[in-house]
């Protein structure tokens, strides 16, 4: 479809914009339409009180080619306008004379500048030095620093005296994760979460996702909870890790006591594995387990003593799959090598989701939250969970990449394994 100008004003209310009414012009482009953001953009004018006219609107002709829209908002106080542009700033518009990024130097460590710029998972450029540079290790709730014409995404407990931090909204460009127009795996996947899918189809659909993210060189990344234990998951876990189907696996203390539990006394918090009842004095098996682990010296010990002989930690140790285990207040024990320094059990965790392709969030609202802010938008998340609030939790992170599947993790856990032709 040819260029459009569309003219026709709208305004939130009757009301009449003051004299003092502050204007700006912003572009945005991509799947506008496809990903609902048009309409997300017009709606954010709307609630701010403000009134906008459509200067330009060209549609992508393929799949491939994106929409663009040139866009004039108006509000009636520059402090409107602040607020309003912070929200349009999200939706991937930009002030087309926004000029280059302001930076000020932080004061002290952890001292940021209190207009500091706050950044989502969605891809972002500032304009630096006649240039739009894409900021590094994008991530949720972080700030930009700028250092040797390089911008990256800074934690603000990283922060440093000196640092050259980008403040304000000018020169400032965020691409939001657009629906998925191509037809591949992860787009026959529903963002629509309900347990009326079919386990059988939710599986199928993984598995590609799985081939197609390997096929590209990228990791896979399991977060897991206990449940995997007590629902009779861990066998198929173990068995995708055995078929080179994981790359890392981000998990609590609580996964690995029970999965070491499970696999020394046939037991997950005291319920027998084989007949689901409760084993005599079996509260205490739990910290059995964990005994063990300390008399062998840790995991990989115990494993390489002949202590440990299956689970999900002993497949991790036997492949080489690095894990990292994250302690928290409720932990017994924790078990030998539970990283309880949350800081560094962070830096852990993302270490392990560099390079991620997808990453699958196996009944743990806890680490699956965390992972989620850890990551940028453009990875893919499959989030397995019987409680439908938490993959809706997930996906409330501002994703077009995350899809829930409301399931017993341990029956979807059997399937996916058969359906990859592991052993």
């Amino acid at each position: 479809m040819a260029d459009s100008s569309l003219t026709a004003n709208h305004a939130a209310s009757d009301q009449v914009v003051s004299d003092r009414a502050v204007s700006e012009v912003v572009e945005a482009q991509g799947h506008l339409i496809d990903s609902h953001i048009m309409e997300r953009i017009f709606d954010a004018v709307v609630e701010f009180g403000g009134r906008f006219e459509v200067e330009q609107f060209s549609i992508g002709r393929t799949n491939s080619d994106p929409s663009r829209l040139r866009l004039r908002v108006e509000t009636s106080s520059a402090e409107k306008m602040e607020k309003l542009m912070t929200e349009l700033l999200g939706l991937g518009c930009a002030p087309v004379d926004s000029g280059a990024a302001e930076l000020k130097a932080a004061e002290a460590d952890r001292c940021a500048p209190e207009d500091f710029y706050s950044t989502t998972n969605q891809r972002t450029l500032i304009r630096y030095d006649g240039q739009w540079l894409e900021a590094r290790n994008q991530r949720m709730d972080a700030l930009i620093v700028v250092k040797d014409g390089v911008a990256t995404c800074r934690r603000l407990r990283d922060i440093k005296a000196g640092d050259q931090i980008v403040v304000g909204m000018k020169g400032i460009r965020v691409i939001p994760e657009a629906k998925e127009r191509d037809r591949d795996a992860f787009a026959f996947m529903s963002n629509e979460i309900s347990s009326e899918r079919q386990v059988e189809t939710a599986v199928g659909q993984t598995a590609a996702i799985l081939r197609q993210v390997r096929a590209e060189g990228k990791k896979i990344v399991a977060v897991a909870g206990p449940v995997v234990v007590h629902t009779g998951g861990a066998e198929g876990l173990s068995r995708l890790i055995r078929g080179k189907w994981i790359d890392a696996v981000l998990a609590g203390n609580a996964l690995a006591v029970h999965d070491i539990e499970s696999a020394l006394l046939g037991t997950s918090l005291g319920v027998r594995s084989s007949d689901g009842r409760q084993e005599q004095h079996g509260h205490r098996n739990h910290m059995r387990a964990i005994n063990a682990i300390y008399h062998a010296g840790g995991i990989a010990q115990a494993v390489a003593s002949g202590r440990l002989t299956k689970g999900v930690m002993y497949e991790c140790v036997k492949a080489g799959v690095p894990f990292v285990l994250a302690g928290s207040l409720r932990d017994d024990g924790p078990l030998p090598g539970v990283i309880t320094d949350m800081n560094e059990a962070q830096d852990a965790y993302a270490a392990q989701l560099g390079d991620a392709g997808v990453v699958l969030c196996l009944s743990s609202m806890l680490h699956s939250i965390a992972v989620g802010n850890m990551l940028p938008a453009w990875v893919k998340i499959v989030c397995v969970d019987i409680n439908p609030a938490v993959p809706t939790k997930v996906s409330d992170r501002g994703t077009g990449h995350a899809v829930g599947v409301v399931t017993d993790v341990g029956l979807f856990l059997d399937l996916l394994a058969t359906k990859l032709q592991t052993k």
